[in-house]
């Protein structure tokens, strides 16, 4: 079934329907136009039809409290009836359209017609090709055999062409197919809860069907279309089906209609399942995506598509694509994919290649995060690099070439041009061009995105095992670059299993748990009716999976601390709750961020009202104005009694690392009836009950591995709701603070305070003289985190951008975990909501698999290191040698297929080898390398000129020598088609050997000695180097024409491999020549400025200056106009030398041009003082100026 279209899924759909129309009250066509009205004309029509909705739910014969049978043959039914919770997804790309989509690179397309030039000019005997007057200066005739091998070279070419293509689409194909196989395994992992015959069961939300009684709480996406049945204080966020941002308050009599792919921000309930799939509201917005999308392919395929289905996307289901925009083929594909099971599990994105997709690409991927990822911004900008540099040399090479042939052909020896000659000409003209071609080949490094490919895709796979489910490729290098990170307390650093250790009921302060005995039983009674009833009735407390293990705690962690002192005191909640279903319960004021309680009001026998409450303690202690005695009689409560208790219990607990919760009660008479929605006079003039101390111990693995982060030069910051003393305590424990440092812990309301200005607006400023020390911010909003979390990343304070990592679990945790450079979410205890914000899941809500995070990340960028170290080094030597080659002897000494070769060595063995490599412990032990270190570092460059001149002195040594050492017969100004040469067969050998040799040495980038060190830990290295050494065995051996080999004795060969090993020696000798000597060294591949700022944001630190500051300014502007002018010319200077952004330095322009206009808007980021104002921040500082 899964490939059928949308459409013929939808036509099936339909007919199965007529068919069975009568087997229930009412048939898919009918929910589904009614599923398509909103608010009150949805009541009307309810009414007017059905009755109500316990009607629907009896013509759809299902049970609002018992919900389905839970047969199989009703499921099936229902299936076929009103179709499946599922969604099919869009086709994946065939094999073939990846291989059409490689072939689209410019230099194989470069070679391709080098290679078919070739191919048709070796096969045109023009009449005159016998004449001697032709033959040029490397005369020497031809054999008859070799005259019609001339082919082979460009066969060769557009073999070695189509392996390349073959590997890449390979690659891109098994890259889908992993991410289709993650999609579905998501997919699968994503459950939502129903009732089946009175049990409340989770069900994959593709075994949902309509008729289904489903369970929503907050934080769950609503996996199908249903009618609300029963609840409280449902709040749902549509937004992403309306694009309205407010809150929808749900009720039975206002607003019934639950959509599929929206939000529950707040409350619970319960709902009937009315649509599924494709017909479901989102289901259809798929599906018209869908069928627009095939319609437009017809047409156009490439632009409609693209445009079609994303914009589409965009404007319908603003929500499921996830603020990250890929070309819109794949998208609409990828939220097709999230979409089904109807629930928007999680995107997967192909990865940018590294060359930075389309700009259209580029602006749809600013709208999420402005700059792109650091390793990508340095690629790029490298790749182009080299790329120049590539062209410039085989432009060279070729006009050389064609220069010495036609001077010494024409000139020198005045041969005239005879016609029939002319096809002799060009085809030499194209052996030239074939070599110019091979020379800019070897020069781009087009390894470099397959090498990012594989390693991030290597790390992906095996961060999974470590916990990691890697959502967005580029996060897992980001994290690497991470310098803060911002945790959650519960759950990320403790283990989310609380227990009431301590309480303080009826006068006395328990350090344990009291006996049952010492309790007044009136008290015990109202605690335990509390307890049970006041929490949601899903939380519960199960009998050990094992023996001898704890018992299962399932649902809200607190309310199972809470119920488990209840059976602690060998009481049992369960009577409670059955004698007062869940029906039965008259108003819940469920728990929010901003509530921090949660209140059940229930009806008593006798008609009057009781409310049970219960919270952080010093928000409902607040609220109480009696408490219960030790004879369990209410007395007073005064406010200096509360600040007694606050000093005797609260605060000794929390000091403990303890959460304190306070239970209270309130009776309220019958008549008259309280104003309900008038919470604040409800929660007020409560009775205390009692105060427990809940412990949620901190994971064992938790203070290793925060000493790894702060040993790794990354910051840990708590953010947690929690008490200031009991956050506190916990950090001590985890080893965020050590006592006797320099640090803050804050308050939400006290960070507030000190970061807002008096127009209560947040300034950057003040932030940056908080930030920097604070440790702990307990009792903090999501507000707060996300204005913290923005805060650290907008700072301009340290010289390096902090890259923020933030992990999250709420709902109310989104816009955090967004604005975060690395978002992670919790796998068990993180809600749907916060898992679609996040880049990564953290599988077991562990903080030390963010550790491994960071080690994975670090190493994604090494192994890419590693990779263009060696990489780099093969380049420079290759061009180098075919290029003094080409000009000395008019022929390459490494010929077209084997320059093809090493290609293939270089780039794609490469990088699997290198980029394949391990983590190990010691990448934890540097500070992270921050956006302006550049990719290849002074120790990088130093390995690569290194080794380079190693290889060129024994390559030239055995061009023009070689023969003599080997005695043997010079392979220099060989005719044109001439046999292969021993001579430049050993060459080739030889240098393959040293590439060989070298991959070892690029293994390590930080100048360590042993370069061997762990090498048996990394299998794919190992065999990738002896594959190729045996490879190389058969091309030398076997290869003849077509590789230009001829074949070698085992003298020569131990020789090869001798010169080769001396690499290693030769590495050695490096590592021992300290790199601060070498002054001259450039970096490369650094990114100067960030990357695609929005305008408005280079705007928004204009500030006002006072008038005594505007007359200093005057004489100034003057200066600036001058210096401003030089300082223009300078810029665009460099700009043309090195490549840099021309914007950039137009922009520079502009805004110092509206300065002198304007002095008063100084675009400065701070006031500057005179004395610096010359080298006003417009201009460049000399060091600047002086890299380009």
């Amino acid at each position: 079934m899964g490939d059928m279209t949308n459409s013929d899924f939808y036509s099936k759909n339909q007919r199965n329907e007529s068919s069975h129309g009568g087997e229930f009250g009412c048939t898919m066509e009918e929910l589904r136009s009614l599923m398509e009205l909103r608010g009150t004309e949805a009541v009307v029509k309810i009414k007017e039809t059905y009755g109500d909705t316990e009607a629907i739910c009896r013509r759809l014969k299902t049970s609002p409290v018992e919900g389905l049978p839970g047969t199989a043959p009703d499921l099936e039914k229902r299936k076929q009836i009103f179709g499946q919770n599922f969604i099919p997804p869009k086709k994946p790309k065939t094999f073939l359209q990846l291989v059409w989509e490689a072939l689209q690179d410019v230099t194989l397309i470069i070679l391709e017609i080098a290679a078919i030039i070739s191919l048709g000019l070796s096969f045109y005997h023009p009449p005159g090709e016998g004449n001697e007057g032709c033959a040029t200066a490397q005369g020497g005739a031809e054999d008859e055999g070799e005259a019609e091998a001339g082919w082979i070279e460009g066969a060769a070419i557009l073999l070695s062409v189509i392996c390349v293509v073959l590997v890449t689409a390979f690659n891109d194909w098994s890259k889908e197919k992993q991410f289709r196989g993650l999609q579905s395994r998501i997919e699968q992992e994503q459950k939502f809860t129903v009732v089946r015959a009175g049990q409340v069961v989770q069900i994959p939300v593709a075994e949902i069907v309509v008729g289904d009684i489903a369970q929503v709480k907050y934080g769950d996406l609503l996996p199908a279309d249903g009618l609300f049945i029963q609840g409280n204080d449902l709040k749902i966020d549509e937004s992403s089906l309306t694009g309205e941002s407010d809150q929808v308050r749900k009720s039975v009599d206002k607003d019934p209609m639950l959509l599929s792919g929206t939000h529950v921000m707040e409350g619970s309930g319960r709902m009937v399942v009315t649509a599924v799939g494709v017909n479901s509201q989102t289901g259809i917005i798929f599906t018209l995506l869908g069928a627009g999308g095939e319609e437009e392919e017809k047409k156009d395929k490439k632009e409609a598509d693209g445009a079609a289905s994303s914009n589409a996307a965009d404007s319908a289901n603003t929500s499921l694509v996830n603020g990250k925009m890929q070309d819109g083929n794949v998208d609409a594909s990828q939220s097709k994919a999230k979409q089904q099971d109807g629930a928007a599990a999680m995107e997967m994105q192909p990865l940018k290649s590294a060359e930075g997709g389309d700009a259209d690409d580029k602006k749809k991927a600013n709208m999420h995060k402005k700059e792109k990822s650091v390793l990508q911004g340095k690629l790029t900008k490298l790749a182009v690099q080299i790329g120049k540099a590539g062209l410039v040399m085989s432009a060279i090479t070729v006009i050389i070439l064609v220069l010495y042939f036609t001077v010494d052909t024409f000139v020198v020896n005045k041969k005239p041009w005879l016609p029939e000659c002319t096809p002799v000409y060009v085809q030499y003209f194209v052996k030239f061009f074939i070599i110019g071609v091979t020379v800019l080949v070897v020069a781009v490094p087009e390894g470099l995105p397959l090498a990012v490919t594989i390693s991030l895709a290597y790390s992906v796979k095996k961060m999974m095992k470590d916990n990691n489910l890697v959502r967005h490729l580029d996060a897992c290098e980001t994290m690497g670059n991470a310098t803060a990170i911002c945790s959650d307390k519960t759950g990320t650093l403790t283990t989310n299993r609380m227990t009431v250790v301590q309480a303080y009921v009826g006068d006395v302060h328990y350090k344990e748990i009291p006996d049952p005995s010492s309790i007044n039983a009136k008290t015990m009674e109202l605690l335990v009716n509390a307890i049970a009833i006041n929490s949601a009735y899903t939380t519960k407390i199960l009998p050990p999976e094992k023996e001898g293990a704890l018992p299962r705690q399932v649902g809200n962690k607190t309310e199972c601390g809470l119920l488990g002192f209840v059976l602690d005191l060998k009481q049992d909640y369960e009577p409670v709750r059955s004698q007062m279903p869940e029906e039965k319960l008259y108003k819940v004021y469920t728990f929010n961020s901003v509530r921090k309680s949660m209140s059940t009001v229930i009806k008593l026998p006798d008609e009057s009202f009781r409310m049970y409450s219960k919270g952080a303690s010093e928000i409902v202690l607040k609220k109480c104005c009696k408490i219960l005695s030790g004879a369990g009689e209410p007395r007073v409560f005064r406010p200096r009694d509360r600040d007694e208790m606050v000093k005797k219990v609260i605060e000794p607990m929390a000091c403990d690392g303890l959460r304190t919760i306070c239970v209270a009660y309130r009776d309220f008479p019958s008549s008259p009836e309280p104003d309900w929605d008038n919470e604040n006079d409800i929660l007020n003039d409560l009775t205390c009950i009692c105060v427990v101390g809940i412990e949620d111990p901190v994971r064992p693995e938790v203070p290793e591995a925060i000493r790894k982060c702060q040993r790794a030069g990354i910051t840990v910051r708590m953010v947690t709701g929690d008490n200031i003393n009991t956050a506190r305590a916990i950090a001590i424990k985890c080893g965020i603070i050590h006592p006797g440092e320099d640090f803050l812990c804050l308050e939400g309301k006290e960070f507030n305070r000190r970061i807002r200005n008096e127009k209560g607006e947040i300034e950057q400023e003040r932030i940056d003289k908080i930030w920097p020390k604070l440790r702990v911010l307990a009792r903090s909003s999501p507000t707060d985190k996300h204005t913290l979390v923005k805060g650290i990343i907008d700072s301009t304070h340290t010289e390096q951008r902090q890259v923020v990592a933030v992990t999250g679990d709420g709902t109310n945790d989104g816009p955090a975990l967004k604005k975060a450079d690395v978002g992670f979410a919790m796998g068990i205890a993180g809600t749907d909501v916060a898992k679609e914000a996040s880049d990564i899941i953290l599988t077991d809500d562990n903080f030390s698999s963010i550790v491994k995070a960071v080690m994975w990340g670090r190493n994604v960028y090494d192994s890419i290191s590693k990779f263009l170290q060696f990489q780099l080094t093969v380049n420079v030597v290759a061009v180098i040698v075919a290029f003094t080659g080409a000009c000395i002897t008019q022929d390459s000494p490494l010929k077209a297929v084997q320059m093809l070769w090493v290609n293939l060595i270089m780039d794609t063995f490469a990088s699997l080898a290198l980029a394949t490599e391990p983590p190990t412990e010691t990448l934890l032990l540097r500070k992270p390398y921050g956006r302006n270190k550049p990719l290849i570092s002074r120790t990088m460059m130093k390995n690569i000129l290194g080794h380079a001149v190693y290889q060129l002195t024994l390559i030239f040594t055995l061009l023009f020598v070689g023969e003599k050492m080997f005695q043997i017969d010079s392979g220099r100004n060989a005719p044109l088609h001439s046999p292969p040469s021993e001579h430049y067969t050993i060459i080739f050998n030889t240098f393959v050997m040293m590439q060989l040799f070298n991959e070892v040495n690029a293994r390590k980038i930080h100048g360590e000695r042993n370069v061997f060190d762990g090498i048996f830990r990394n299998p794919i290295f190992c065999a990738i180097v002896l594959g190729t050494f045996a490879i190389q065995i058969v091309i030398v051996q076997f290869g003849g024409k077509p590789f230009s080999c001829s074949p070698l004795q085992l003298d020569q060969w131990m020789w090869c491999i001798f010169i080769g090993l001396g690499e290693l020696v030769w590495g050695q000798v490096i590592a021992t020549i300290p790199t601060s000597r070498l002054k001259f060294l450039k970096e490369a591949g650094r990114l100067t400025q960030k990357e695609e700022i929005p305008e408005e944001e280079l705007n928004e630190d204009v500030e006002e200056i006072d008038h005594a500051e505007r007359e200093l300014r005057r004489g100034q502007i003057l200066w600036f106009r001058g210096l401003n002018r030089i300082q223009t010319q300078i810029e665009v200077v460099n700009t043309f030398k090195s490549g840099a952004s021309f914007q950039g330095a137009l922009r520079r322009q502009s805004s110092v041009t509206s300065q002198s206009q304007d002095v008063a808007n100084l675009s400065s980021p701070s006031r500057v003082s005179l004395s610096n104002a010359l080298s006003s921040p417009t201009s460049l500082p000399p060091a600047a100026a002086g890299q380009g």
